[in-house]
């Protein structure tokens, strides 16, 4: 990694303690307030410092991306100070080991080629829902099922189809989800987690910047820095063709093809969510569906 790309990722890592600090009151980490109005929103950075137990020094240099090898136990102790969950203590780990990484050259971009196993797999799966997203959640290929589930998806071009465009800029995704804003956070916290890991990377950087011009509600959410650990979660949704299903989600990295995930969706069989999943895949335009997605590569 160039020095200048080395600089960028400290300073992924600086923004993070920062973001972090900002948003850690006092109170929370069992810290007097004290009297008077305080200037700076959460921890000042020398009460970090003393937490943490490094210098004020030290932890300022963190901060402004002046410092970017911080070892282990220095991360540990931050982690600690900050009361940092697992998702984010790994994060921090991540970034932190990245910006004291040297290399001659930014290792290349993932393969966006989806292997025709795989596809095979996507409709070995129906009519459970299931699709190929790369590491900026573009759609590389899917199911029937898997396109249909986000209504409206398939009026977009190949190019724009992308799961985190789609939640925060589709106008039917606000009526689709009921917890909208949730899943608008996990996808800030998705792509925070992976472009803080690659702030060079043009794929990641040109859909944030997008979604940074296009939407305030996105934009407020990516100045916060949140991440977020991939979880077993169930989504409902409320299709405008086969009603409200409610199904459980799991997505997994792709053996040998980096950055590509597998999304899918089940029900319990003889359930009415089952019952409107094969409705789904029913109704899904399968043609031009599989099409897609062997020109989606």
């Amino acid at each position: 990694m160039a020095p200048e790309q080395q600089h960028t990722v400290g300073d992924e890592l600086a923004r993070f303690l920062r973001a972090r600090r900002t948003q850690t009151s006092p109170q929370s980490v069992g810290l007097t307030p004290g009297y008077g109005v305080r200037r700076t929103p959460g921890l000042r950075r020398e009460e970090l410092a003393t937490l943490a137990g490094v210098s004020i020094d030290y932890y300022t240099r963190l901060e402004r991306g002046k410092e970017t090898r911080p070892g282990p136990g220095v991360v540990d102790a931050l982690a600690r100070a900050l009361h940092l969950d697992d998702d984010e203590h790994h994060h921090l780990r991540e970034l932190a080991v990245r910006a004291s990484r040297f290399a001659p050259e930014p290792p290349p971009p993932p393969s966006r080629t989806v292997r025709p196993h795989l596809k095979l797999l996507l409709e070995t799966v129906r009519p459970n829902p299931a699709y190929i997203v790369s590491r900026s959640m573009d759609l590389l290929a899917w199911n029937p099922a898997g396109l249909a589930l986000y209504a409206g998806m398939d009026d977009w071009p190949l190019a724009r189809r992308n799961l985190a465009r789609y939640i925060v800029l589709h106008p039917v995704a606000r009526e689709l989800f009921p917890d909208w804003d949730v899943q608008v956070r996990g996808c800030v916290a998705r792509l925070r987690t992976e472009a803080g890991l690659n702030p060079d990377a043009p794929d990641l950087a040109g859909l944030v910047g997008e979604l940074l011009l296009k939407s305030p509600d996105f934009a407020r959410l990516w100045e916060r820095y949140d991440v977020i650990g991939r979880k077993k979660i169930q989504k409902t949704v409320h299709h405008p063709k086969v009603g409200v299903l409610t199904l459980s989600s799991q997505s997994m990295n792709l053996e040998g093809t980096p950055g590509q995930r597998l999304g899918v969706y089940t029900a319990e069989p003889g359930t009415p969510d089952h019952d409107a999943m094969l409705l789904l895949d029913l109704t899904a335009p399968a043609d031009s569906a599989r099409r897609d997605a062997v020109t989606a590569d």
